[in-house]
């Protein structure tokens, strides 16, 4: 539901007669009462909407990490760069074309990302300016299937992230690894490409988020050592924490602070045991769901979703996952393409 925006009452224009100011006030008393309802409202759908996310298949009682496909619309690109500390009100779309505002925290690491710079090369999209240049990437899990990596790789693309595994959204909250991620694991590394992972996080709170952060640390331990790639650096490992869209999930009633906490626990887990971390979320995310101040504080790499034209947030981020309906030779049906931001 679109945010209600209310205007500015003149006490100059109305009637001073005792008889209309009181119709008027009562006139007033009702309608601000209705628009606090229906914002309320609004805002416990913006709490419950999906985020955007790794993959192309519908929530199931086994998470499928879904993304739903960016409508067009006709909202100007935001661009990230702005000359005034002061707090302002950003203006956004969610992947349903729904719009939703936000206060932005101007004191926070900004978006230094500027629209001009991304360029499309063969229908790939890029980034170039004086600053940063890039790498293009992919994601992928088992609903990707068979994934031909070294096909992935002679196309130009230089890293992927890999779902090592999920928590499921029923009761249960049962932790597995992706049935694929050994294979695609092992043959992302042979062809060459640049490799992280990232987990789909259901976790109620912190306990479960170390929980989480141990199946990863320990899967990756046993993978590594099996193969003897006890020196391999990986690019991270990411925390993706999702709401379920249409299904009763386990996180429905996790609160913004509860979530943060999560966020943290994990992160800080896999941090402390010589892995980069990375968080997957986009606009809504920040804008409801996550203390972006502590995020931000901690110091963790921000691989943000988002399928519009150009990034929406005003946000400092490293990766951007931009589209889930690429084509990449090496994957069957559409795919998820990432731009990392390389530092020159």
């Amino acid at each position: 539901m679109e945010r209600l925006r209310f205007e500015p009452v003149n006490m100059n224009d109305m009637e001073h007669n005792k008889t209309g100011t009181t119709i008027i006030i009562l006139t007033l008393v009702s309608f601000i009462l209705a628009s606090c309802a229906d914002a309320g409202a609004a805002y416990s759908d913006a709490e419950k909407v999906s985020m955007q996310a790794l993959s192309t298949e519908t929530p199931s009682p086994e998470p499928t990490v879904t993304a739903e496909p960016s409508p067009s619309n006709e909202i100007p690109a935001f661009k990230a760069t702005t000359e005034t500390a002061e707090p302002y009100t950003l203006d956004f779309v969610d992947v349903f074309g729904q719009h939703y505002q936000t206060l932005i925290d101007t004191d926070l690491p900004m978006n230094p990302y500027a629209d001009e710079g991304f360029i499309r090369e063969d229908d790939i999209k890029k980034y170039e300016d004086d600053s940063f240049t890039c790498k293009v990437g992919v994601d992928v899990s088992r609903y990707q299937g068979r994934v031909d990596f070294q096909k992935i790789k002679d196309s130009g693309f230089e890293f992927v992230f890999i779902r090592l595994g999920y928590r499921g959204y029923g009761k249960t909250g049962s932790i597995q690894k992706d049935s694929m991620f050994d294979v695609n694991f092992i043959n992302a590394v042979d062809a060459g490409l640049d490799v992280g992972v990232y987990f789909f996080s259901q976790a109620v709170n912190e306990e479960e988020a170390r929980e989480e952060a141990d199946f990863v640390l320990n899967t990756l331990n046993r993978i590594k050592n099996d193969n003897s790639m006890k020196e391999l650096k990986l690019l991270g490992i990411v925390y993706d924490p999702e709401s379920i869209l249409d299904h009763e999930a386990r996180t429905d009633d996790v609160t913004k602070e509860q979530f943060t906490i999560n966020t943290i626990a994990f992160l800080d887990k896999v941090s402390n045991e010589g892995y980069v971390p990375y968080l997957y979320c986009n606009m809504l995310w920040e804008a409801y769901m996550l203390e972006m101040d502590k995020i931000f504080d901690k110091g963790y790499g921000i691989w943000y979703a988002d399928y519009e034209e150009f990034p929406q947030t005003p946000y400092d981020f490293e990766i951007w996952q931009y589209t889930n309906e690429g084509s990449v030779p090496g994957i069957q049906g559409n795919s998820d393409i990432n731009i990392r931001f390389i530092p020159k």
